[in-house]
């Protein structure tokens, strides 16, 4: 197939650019903002809560995404260049640093407002799933991220990638981590479920499809593969969350309380 080539520039203003990529940001806790509202009453949650939490959210995915892409996928060059982190017109965004940053931001959501932490967490989770398929498509748009070289009919020859068609793992990615883990964690609370039990699903959920895509998506050039020619760093950090979303989900099935 043949490589859909977009300008990564959506908008230009005289001097100031608007990337499709920081749009999809938009887009994404947009739809996340929307959602909270539909799930606001059937959780007794005011719309200002959901405003509140979604701010703090925002904040925790651009401050951990930062973070966690210059330090899980770029050590050694911040520890010689610690100024980097605050280059971000350069790019790099890591998801489970963004993840790390959001827990944050749900202890401090917690603390304003008294609500549990996986009260908190399982409210949120069903809508994350949006913001992963923008930031994936996002990807798209930039050419970035691309898989390995492929025969399979809809591999595609992406600008930075060489001549040999690749898979499309940002479209994978936005498939699974984004609209098919959305409708799952969306039909699951769709009733009440036990505290903690659609956090825990949304670790496992995320963590599993992440560790597979990875099969087929290149490893950073600077780091490779870190193990047996085929661990990424990307499966590394998904271990975790795999193992605790399993452990919460199946703990979470013992309580009686739903949420």
């Amino acid at each position: 197939m043949v490589y859909p080539t977009i300008d990564p520039v959506a908008l230009s203003l005289g001097p100031l650019q608007i990337h499709w990529y920081g749009l999809m940001y938009l887009f994404g806790f947009a739809g996340a903002w929307w959602l909270g509202r539909v799930r606001a009453e059937r959780y007794g949650w005011t719309a200002e809560q959901v405003e509140d939490l979604l701010f703090y959210g925002a904040i925790g995915v651009i401050v951990g995404g930062r973070l966690g892409s210059v330090i899980f996928y770029d050590f050694a060059d911040t520890i010689a260049h610690p100024l980097n982190i605050f280059k971000v017109w350069q790019g790099g965004m890591s998801f489970h640093g963004g993840l790390l940053g959001v827990l944050a931001a749900f202890w401090f959501f917690s603390r304003k407002t008294g609500k549990s932490y996986f009260t908190i967490s399982d409210f949120i989770a069903p809508m994350v799933p949006i913001g992963l398929f923008f930031g994936r498509i996002g990807n798209f748009i930039n050419g970035e991220l691309w898989g390995k070289v492929s025969d399979v009919p809809w591999a595609m020859v992406f600008p930075t990638g060489g001549p040999l068609p690749r898979h499309p793992s940002q479209l994978y990615e936005a498939g699974l981590e984004g609209l098919v883990l959305f409708i799952i964690l969306w039909w699951y609370s769709a009733s009440p479920k036990p505290l903690s039990a659609v956090s825990g699903l949304f670790l496992l959920g995320y963590g599993v499809f992440r560790f597979l895509i990875e099969f087929v998506r290149i490893p950073d050039q600077h780091l490779g593969y870190l193990a047996l020619d085929w661990l990424t760093m990307g499966q590394i950090l998904s271990l975790p969350m795999i193992i605790v979303g399993m452990v919460i989900f199946m703990k979470s099935l013992r309580h009686k309380r739903p949420n």
